[in-house]
């Protein structure tokens, strides 16, 4: 069967608001959860930025779903520091959590203050990193002098169960090159020729473990507001590499996304009213050849504020009201569709 998870995006909803989502979740159906680890927004409108591992633990501790994070070590994490959280959440809940390791955005990651490298240079780090966080979850006392620096590093609690180190992929050539080192890949939802050539070079250059995919969706009950809250939320993203790479601020997103078209959005974001029609859609991406869906929905409640009702006391969890609604909705037209494309 498919798995069948939810996707929390920190940057566009309150870190209580998405622990309540994904709770829900879990009490809708879906099997797994993942995070996005950013310091900034991709939008001014998106208006948020918890912090990933904080919230992982409050995750884990309070639901008993397996979870995922993306992080990118080299520059605003060193790796070392990555191996130790990486660690520690697997020594806690055995089993149930992977990390997927890539090469960043300068959005989050020049607050450093250091230059930001070309592609290449990011990738070889990137390698350097994995090898340092791999050799410490396996016990060894690292030393490394290279694009990044480690100095005699040990980590003194160990999970019993390794978690996974997952490659993130964007392109065919990006999931070849993971081949050789990760555990699983996970990409994002883009043309189904795109897709199949990243699960066909991640599989034949040798890839094991899991492909999941991540796919972005925004449903409302009705058409018009589908696509508002995509093209308010995600039109900045449209564009991929390498501009979603090197752009450094929400800002800047935000200036190249007034010229984006209705239907470039359509293209980078599954819109949709029709729950039946949505179901399909998943599963024709699924049925390319993923072991994993893990389902992004970026129509969320307008406003950083939002998630605060105004009939709510001042001391009130805040929620997310379209997410509940997308939750419910998923849990009574896409979960039971999903879960059968590969039983």
């Amino acid at each position: 069967m498919t798995i069948v998870g939810f996707h929390n995006s920190h940057e566009q909803v309150h870190p209580a608001a998405l622990l309540a989502a994904t709770k829900r979740a879990e009490q809708a159906g879906f099997d797994a959860a993942m995070c996005s680890d950013h310091w900034a927004p991709w939008s001014v409108r998106q208006g948020h930025s918890g912090y990933a591992w904080t919230w992982l633990g409050a995750a884990m501790a309070t639901t008993q779903l397996p979870f995922g994070v993306v992080n990118a070590p080299g520059q605003r994490y060193h790796p070392a520091v990555v191996a130790q959280a990486v660690a520690s959440l697997g020594a806690m809940f055995p089993g149930r959590f992977w990390v997927a390791l890539g090469s960043g955005e300068n959005l989050n990651e020049h607050i450093t203050g250091a230059r930001w490298p070309a592609k290449a240079e990011r990738d070889a780090r990137l390698r350097e990193c994995v090898e340092v966080i791999r050799a410490l979850l396996d016990g060894e006392e690292v030393t490394h002098d290279g694009l990044v620096t480690v100095d005699r590093a040990k980590l003194w609690t160990l999970p019993d169960e390794k978690p996974l180190l997952i490659g993130p992929a964007v392109t065919p050539a990006t999931a070849r090159a993971h081949a050789n080192w990760a555990d699983g890949l996970v990409t994002v939802n883009q043309s189904p020729e795109i897709l199949r050539q990243v699960v066909q070079e991640y599989r034949e250059a040798g890839g094991r473990g899991e492909v999941a995919l991540q796919v972005h969706v925004s449903w409302a009950p009705d058409e018009a507001t589908a696509l508002q809250l995509a093209r308010e939320q995600w039109s900045g993203q449209v564009y991929g590499p390498p501009t979603a790479w090197d752009l450094d601020t929400p800002e800047a997103f935000d200036s190249i996304a007034a010229d984006v078209s209705d239907e470039a959005v359509r293209r980078s974001v599954l819109v949709d009213h029709d729950p039946a029609r949505l179901a399909d859609r998943l599963s024709e991406l699924v049925a390319i050849g993923f072991d994993a869906i893990y389902l992004h929905q970026v129509a969320t409640d307008p406003g950083p504020d939002d998630e605060k009702h105004d009939d709510a006391a001042p001391t009130s969890t805040p929620r997310s009201a379209t997410l509940d609604a997308f939750v419910d909705m998923a849990a009574e037209h896409l979960l039971p569709q999903l879960k059968q494309v590969n039983a």
